[in-house]
């Protein structure tokens, strides 16, 4: 019998969380050592952010709380929700070590709705990477309208499907498409044994499943829960190195294509507001 998807990607997560707090990659003494110290992606998108200071908001998939924390020092009253358990008590670690009074929860995301209160939130935030682990779009935009109070909104960055569907262990510097660009039932199953960050540690929880979604789909199934879209950027840049050996770094962190950036959507920065 095949393990629920769940299992599987929780082991992974819990397994690598200690190794992505200790890496330099996340930083986590600068948030330590400088109290307005923000991360790379919320620095990214405060243009587009807006004001969050003062209002009631749940990070959706947090890991271990670093754009969580970025949300609390732009004056956010912050709680962050993720289903692993040792990815929460780094994130409760970096709340404690900074003096920010932050909630986390544990629970499936599909499940926030039942364990916070539901139409209890000004914003819904989700960042890089959080959105691939699930399978059903259209029930994970059900439970963004279940939080949201009507006229409260959703923010989101996310790496594009466009990007999702390429094959990065390319040499020849070609971009070919080699995974689904839309939502399919089955996942994609990996089992690598590295991790996104720098680390020497080594694991033996390295199987995943994940699944993409296109922008439309993501788009409609806001719209069928009860969202208004009111913004959609799609840039040509990344936060980390999604497609080593073609990409060069920007002077704002962001990875971008060496050869004609401009042929490829890398992430994207959607808002929607709930209907009143």
């Amino acid at each position: 019998m095949t393990a629920d998807y769940r299992t599987v990607n929780r082991a992974n997560w819990d397994e690598r969380a200690p190794a992505h707090a200790a890496s330099p990659d996340y930083g986590i003494e600068r948030y330590v050592d400088d109290p307005e110290h923000l991360s790379d992606v919320i620095r990214f998108d405060r243009p587009r952010l807006g004001e969050v200071a003062g209002l009631r908001v749940v990070h959706l998939q947090c890991h271990i709380g670093t754009d969580t924390l970025s949300l609390h020092r732009l004056g956010a009253r912050v709680t962050g929700l993720d289903f692993s358990g040792a990815s929460l008590a780094q994130a409760r670690a970096l709340a404690a070590r900074t003096g920010a009074d932050i909630d986390f929860v544990e629970s499936d995301v599909y499940d926030a709705a039942q364990v916070l209160e539901p139409g209890g939130f000004d914003l819904v935030y989700t960042g890089i990477g959080a959105i691939c682990w699930l399978p059903d779009i259209r029930r994970w935009a059900q439970v963004v309208g279940a939080l949201l109070r009507p006229g409260g909104r959703l923010f989101i960055r996310e790496g594009h499907p466009m990007l999702w569907a390429l094959d990065e262990a390319r040499t020849d510097g070609l971009l070919a498409v080699e995974y689904p660009y839309f939502e399919r039932p089955e996942p994609l199953v990996f089992d690598e044994p590295g991790t996104y960050v720098a680390t020497d540690a080594t694991f033996t929880h390295n199987l995943t499943h994940e699944w993409n979604h296109g922008l439309g789909e993501i788009v409609t199934a806001l719209l069928d829960a009860g969202l208004d879209l009111t913004m959609l950027q799609e840039h040509d840049s990344a936060p980390w190195n999604a497609l080593p050996g073609v990409t060069e770094c920007d002077e704002r962190g962001e990875w971008r294509l060496r050869d004609r950036p401009w042929r490829l959507p890398m992430t994207y920065t959607l808002q929607a507001r709930r209907r009143p």
